[in-house]
């Protein structure tokens, strides 16, 4: 049988009962449909999780002051970045000690109320250096960013971020030269960071940064800090410059056994490929619980398909009678289910799409559909069709000519 003819016949058998072969279409609409929706949601969730932690810096080593070592050598459990062990000497050495670091910036963080002109707002003031505005990828919507002049000076200047602006003077306000009083000290504003939204539980629109010798001569009145924020060169070289920072760190703290040690390093690229992993498999289980849609359609295919061979017997007797092979009538029983679901999948595609276009305009859920889960999603409707067309077409072929004539 000529492809042409087989095409024409496949074309009119679906549309002699455009009902049922619709109502068949649907059900593989509604699978690829439901996977490529499913899928884009857990991709989607996977980029926004990249975005969030590359959005506070690349090859970023973070040390966080974690135990301290009790009068009886035993370990006293404190919040976790609020002991008293990591200093600005801590940051030096580290500075010195380990090759592959790029850019330092240590930092002091604390919750004060904040004062302007009337108004309040209660923030995180993050006392540091002019290298931590590289290493988290602050850029400046308006203003400067802290100069080495003002660390060194202890200069009594802040930067804002947007939505501490926005609290302080009013959404898109300049305040650029406007005083501010923290913990009853007045600053002058001398910048504004551009908007980046949110990290993990913290808003990183919602902070103020000034001098780090500031914070600690007129805020904490202290010498010790709450991080230290590493960039490394290269990010082949993260694992290295991790032993080696925490080798410097055990050494100054005089601490022989590691399990004792009185701080914690967080790897960024360690966090990335764990919520990674876990997205993964979210993904997977969302394309499975689509999958099981898809699965239904299939077994509509192949009912509708049993029921049209039935309802044709006496066709396929006749073609048997005037020559034609069992593999000419497989092929057709064949070309039909694949045709339906083909017809399925495209359709179900355009929804998928358009399903996750529509969560991802009107909530919060970042959606993501890839060509991978298109291309998935379409040779899958594919191996459906002939998966569970397979037996339809072969129970067909299989029919004897003379009983298939003698059918009623």
């Amino acid at each position: 049988m000529k492809t042409s003819d087989l095409l024409q016949e496949t074309f009119f058998a679906l549309t002699m009962n455009k009902a049922r072969s619709g109502l068949t279409i649907l059900g593989i609409v509604i699978g690829i449909g439901s996977v490529i929706a499913m899928i884009s949601i857990g991709q989607g969730a996977q980029v926004s999780i990249q975005q969030s932690i590359q959005s506070i810096g690349s090859n970023l080593l973070v040390v966080y002051p974690g135990a301290q070592m009790s009068g009886t050598g035993r370990q006293v459990s404190s919040g976790f970045g609020t002991a008293q062990t990591l200093t600005l000497a801590d940051a030096d050495k580290i500075a010195q000690g380990v090759p592959a670091v790029e850019l330092i910036a240590p930092e002091t963080s604390h919750r004060y109320q904040i004062t302007a002109k009337g108004t309040n707002t209660n923030t995180s003031v993050v006392g540091t250096t002019p290298s931590y505005a590289q290493i988290k990828n602050f850029e400046m919507e308006s203003g400067l960013f802290l100069s080495e002049q003002d660390v060194r000076g202890s200069s009594k200047v802040a930067v804002l971020g947007p939505t501490t602006r926005d609290d302080l003077f009013g959404e898109g306000v300049n305040p650029i030269g406007q005083k501010i009083r923290i913990n009853k000290i007045d600053f002058t504003v001398i910048g504004v960071t551009q908007s980046k939204g949110t990290s993990g539980f913290m808003s990183q629109d919602d902070m103020i940064f000034i001098p780090i010798s500031t914070a600690q001569l007129f805020l904490t009145g202290d010498d010790y800090l709450s991080s230290i924020n590493i960039q490394i060169s290269n990010e082949k070289l993260m694992a290295s410059a991790q032993e080696q920072t925490t080798a410097i760190l055990l050494a100054s703290h005089n601490i022989s056994d590691p399990e004792m040690a009185d701080f914690q390093i967080l790897n960024q690229a360690d966090i990335l490929a764990t919520l990674t992993s876990v997205t993964n498999t979210f993904t997977v289980f969302l394309g499975a619980v689509g999958g099981i849609s898809l699965l239904v359609g299939g077994i509509g295919i192949m009912n509708m398909m049993l029921t049209t061979v039935t309802e044709r017997t006496r066709e396929i007797g006749l073609r048997k009678a005037i020559g034609a092979k069992k593999e000419d009538i497989s092929r057709q029983f064949l070309t039909e289910s694949v045709m339906l679901t083909v017809i399925g999948g495209v359709i179900g595609i355009i929804l998928g799409m358009a399903i996750a276009s529509v969560i991802s305009r009107f909530t919060q859920v970042t959606t993501s559909v890839s060509l991978f889960s298109i291309m998935l999603a379409f040779g899958v409707s594919a191996a459906v069709g002939i998966g569970f067309g397979y037996y339809p077409a072969r129970r067909a072929a299989a029919l004897n000519p003379i009983e298939a004539l003698r059918y009623e």
